[in-house]
């Protein structure tokens, strides 16, 4: 039904209208075009019908000329129902509210700008609907008010809106996590504060760089979980990411905690990415503290098994390689024990330093280490080999290939007399009732990191028991040790 006495949902009155009060029909707000050409009336309905607000309009003398369909959704009322009373009074307002409503809503044709009001409205049903109101007044040619149009909403559904804009606000300005907005092409298009400093760079000269000059790891597993959320929708739950950041002190590995959601048009029809909302949390200290009680307790669990296992041994030597096997699990590729030559070596004892290996792991497939050096030759290692630096010490020495060509690793892990395939490794001395007994040397590939302190106390610990062990055998067996 229109939303004037003539056609169209929210065409103004037409000539064609009967007059009220022996006056022209005229006198509702303007329309584009000729009122009398019904293409201007038709566009006039749709324009208007297709607004999301609910509009209504009134001539100078408080009549409606126009209703579109938003405001018979929210009320109740028809367009015919509605087109053609004065003012609200009895049907769409509450008689006793009716001038107080009236006048405010009236006084619009004698103020600048707009008015903002909030009050009562009735639906045909009964009920009562709470409404937020802006309206306006409007001009006839000559400039003199003809008329005041009033578009209204539901409270609830413009606050909902507030809400959801000041939130948007809240997350680029305030919010304690990142917040990134991707474009359909996987770009940044929004970032804020906290996810600017997060990539190590500011908020605008972040937007529209791909991911791959933001991120020097990570871009592949990140790009792929936005290109999901863009087919399929969000993911059920948060995923840790694990990424190296670019900054000016070099490459940060960090972890981040991210949530995606799927950004869709809500003025189409179909549902059109718009992008997806990234939403981060750095976790990566705790992700480490994590890890490092995971590990903690996997190697005080290897310790205590190691103990029970070897204290079953009735042979020491063979306890030597329980220790070392329970050891490498996790923490090592390789290990080899090497003993001092010619039995144990006293604090400041002068002399060449020489090494029988006594034990090692089998070189090839994985297998348990196996006891070797029975004739009893003294390897040869070349001076400053990091297995006589830890000897002289009494202490632990960690050594690394560094960033060379594979080849030229090799090169250098053959040269220690130590496996090929080896670019880490860690000597932690033996010791035994104030004596040096020899060299433990754990020994990872290039698939591993380096050795860290905490691994190093862990060498240690394993080493002092090793060191037992071997001093037992070496009483046990008399000298040369298991020689």
């Amino acid at each position: 039904m229109s939303a004037s006495r003539r056609s169209g949902t929210t065409d103004e009155l037409g000539p064609d209208e009967p007059e009220r009060d022996g006056g022209s029909a005229s006198a509702g707000p303007e329309s584009p075009g000729d009122p009398g050409d019904p293409g201007g009336s038709d566009l006039l309905a749709a324009l208007l019908d297709g607004m999301d607000a609910a509009l209504c309009a009134f001539d100078a003398d408080g009549v409606v000329t126009h209703w579109n369909r938003e405001a018979e959704r929210i009320l109740g009322w028809t367009a015919a129902e509605a087109v053609g009373r004065k003012g609200f009074a009895g049907w769409a307002v509450r008689s006793a509210d009716a001038e107080e409503v009236e006048g405010r809503l009236l006084s619009a044709m004698h103020a600048p700008g707009r008015q903002v009001h909030e009050f009562a409205l009735l639906t045909k049903d009964g009920g009562r609907v709470l409404v937020r109101t802006q309206s306006a007044a409007v001009r006839g040619p000559d400039g003199e008010p003809a008329g005041v149009y009033c578009a209204f909403s539901e409270v609830h559904a413009q606050i909902d809106l507030e809400r959801s804009i000041a939130l948007s606000e809240a997350l680029f300005e305030d919010a304690s996590w990142g917040v990134v907005l991707v474009d359909a092409d996987l770009r940044p298009a929004v970032v804020n504060a906290h996810a600017a400093r997060a990539l190590g760079t500011g908020r605008t000269s972040v937007l529209g760089r791909p991911l791959g000059e933001l991120l020097a790891q990570g871009v592949e597993e990140l790009e792929a979980a936005l290109t999901h959320v863009l087919a399929e929708g969000a993911p059920p739950a948060p995923a840790e990411m694990w990424v190296s950041v670019r900054t000016p002190e070099g490459e940060k590995r960090r972890c981040w905690r991210s949530g995606f959601v799927r950004l869709a048009s809500p003025l189409a029809e179909e549902p059109v990415p718009l992008g997806v909302g990234w939403l981060f949390q750095d976790v990566t200290e705790a992700k480490q503290g994590e890890q490092e009680a995971a590990q903690l307790r996997f190697r005080a669990n290897q310790l205590h098994r190691a103990a029970r296992a070897a204290a079953e041994c009735e042979d020491p030597a063979e306890a030597v390689t329980v220790h070392l096997d329970f050891a490498l699990a996790g923490f090592a590729d390789h290990a080899l024990i090497d003993r001092v030559a010619g039995g144990a070596r006293a604090d400041g004892e002068a002399g060449e330093v020489r090494l029988v290996r006594v034990a090692t792991t089998p070189a090839g497939a994985p297998g348990p280490s196996v006891l070797t050096g029975h004739a009893g030759l003294p390897l040869r290692y070349e001076e400053g080999h990091p297995a006589l630096q830890c000897v002289d010490r009494a202490g632990t020495v960690r050594a690394d290939a560094g960033s060379v060509p594979a080849e030229r690793a090799r090169e250098w892990a053959l040269a220690r007399q130590w496996p090929g395939d080896c670019v880490h490794a860690l000597c932690a001395v033996l010791r035994s009732r104030g004596r040096t007994l020899g060299v433990v040397t754990f020994l990872r590939g290039a698939g591993r990191n380096r050795f860290e302190r905490a691994d190093a106390t862990y060498a240690e610990d394993v080493a002092v028991r090793i060191a037992s062990a071997l001093d037992l055998a070496s009483e046990v067996g008399g000298e040369p040790p298991l020689g």
